[in-house]
């Protein structure tokens, strides 16, 4: 596999820092090596938020991930405190016992997949109610109300209608309000209900923290389920390694989750301070090349090629330090069910086309598939 580009839309180089001007015609800084991207993460003179946004330069048009996010004053400490509400909820042993359910979600999908036949849309049928199915479960939200959560966190996703992000993030927080409100009157076995205990959480902030989890929850995901599972159907070596080695799941998960081209995260300088020698000015755009630093030759033998074994140095995919994505345990959860599963299940699964017909989601800043068909 040879990548041409990053997800920043620019020709992948390692140096570790350079100039760029991004699909917005705004100038700002490319990071790409994997040293420097994994220090910065954690670099207190960088953060999502700028003094003045609406002249900060932007990626893209999106509403989440195009721009500055927050209030610049209080950033560093009002996303201490959500990573420290939130952390507990999401923590590695609370989602190793949420294991079999997962487990079980996925089960069923792969069963009622099965029972339609071959050929199907592994994208339609698994990769997309999946992660859905699983947050809104781990929420609290109604079955009968879910629907709306998926078309939401689609168009949050824009790279270029603005509009449409922020009209859907409305309507959704709206919702996440009103099931905030049911939360306090009538609480269940949930994570939402038990934000609704919190003295210090008022309605709005229960709500912006749902619609964070469920966005966040539900959209990336999507994403990386579908990617993984075409980067190891068309490679048949390592697809045949995992048949044959399915105590590999947890390194293969991994693997595939450093392979797919990322997110190019915009962060804005808050100081002037100097990187790899480069100054940078204050409130200046710093994009962080998750796939550029995650295919680091320094650090990566071989960076191009899956290896389901591979055991060299962790990804950058979930972010670092202060910055590492809290729900990464639960995504980790996720795609070893799925990818276990279909190994085991359906070993002699192929793509129906080849890998370069396969279809992508156009016009979303996460990317991803649009569907994947396979045959068995």
């Amino acid at each position: 596999m040879t990548l041409e580009t990053s997800a920043a839309g620019c020709p992948i180089d390692h140096r570790a820092i350079r100039r760029i001007t991004t699909a917005m015609g705004h100038e700002g800084w490319l990071v790409s090596e994997y040293d420097q991207v994994r220090k910065l993460f954690s670099d207190p003179k960088l953060g999502r938020a700028h003094p003045t946004p609406e002249a900060a330069a932007r990626v893209a048009e999106s509403t989440f991930f195009g721009g500055p996010m927050g209030d610049f004053a209080t950033e560093h400490a009002e996303h201490e405190r959500m990573r420290g509400i939130l952390q507990p909820h999401f923590a590695p042993s609370k989602m190793r016992a949420f294991r079999g359910r997962v487990e079980e979600i996925a089960s069923g999908l792969f069963d009622a997949m099965a029972e339609q036949g071959s050929p199907a849309d592994l994208y339609g049928a698994v990769a997309a109610p999946l992660p859905l199915l699983v947050i809104g479960e781990l929420l609290g939200v109604p079955v009968g109300e879910r629907d709306n959560l998926r078309s939401w966190t689609d168009a949050m996703a824009a790279a270029t209608d603005g509009l449409k992000a922020a009209t859907a993030a409305g309507e959704m927080l709206n919702y996440c309000l009103t099931l905030v409100v049911r939360k306090r009157a009538d609480p269940a076995d949930d994570v939402l209900s038990r934000l609704c205990e919190r003295e210090d959480l008022t309605d709005s902030g229960a709500a912006l923290l749902a619609m964070v989890m469920l966005f966040a929850g539900h959209e990336t995901s999507v994403v990386q389920i579908g990617m993984g599972a075409m980067h190891l159907l068309r490679d048949r070596e390592q697809w045949q390694a995992l048949v044959d080695r399915p105590e590999l799941v947890a390194s293969a998960t991994e693997e595939l989750l450093r392979v797919p081209n990322a997110v190019g995260l915009p962060r804005y300088a808050r100081e002037d301070f100097k990187v790899d020698g480069v100054e940078i000015g204050a409130g200046e755009l710093v994009v962080l090349d998750l796939t550029a630093a995650n295919h680091d030759a320094a650090v990566f033998q071989d960076p191009d090629r899956i290896d389901i074994a591979r055991k060299e140095a962790a990804h950058l995919t979930f972010g670092y330090g202060v910055r590492y994505c809290v729900g990464a345990p639960l995504a980790r959860v996720e795609l070893q069910a799925v990818y276990s599963q279909l190994v085991s299940r359906f070993p002699t699964m192929r793509l129906a086309v080849d890998p370069a017909d396969v279809r992508m989601r156009e016009g979303r800043f996460t990317g991803g598939v649009a569907e994947l068909p396979v045959i068995w």
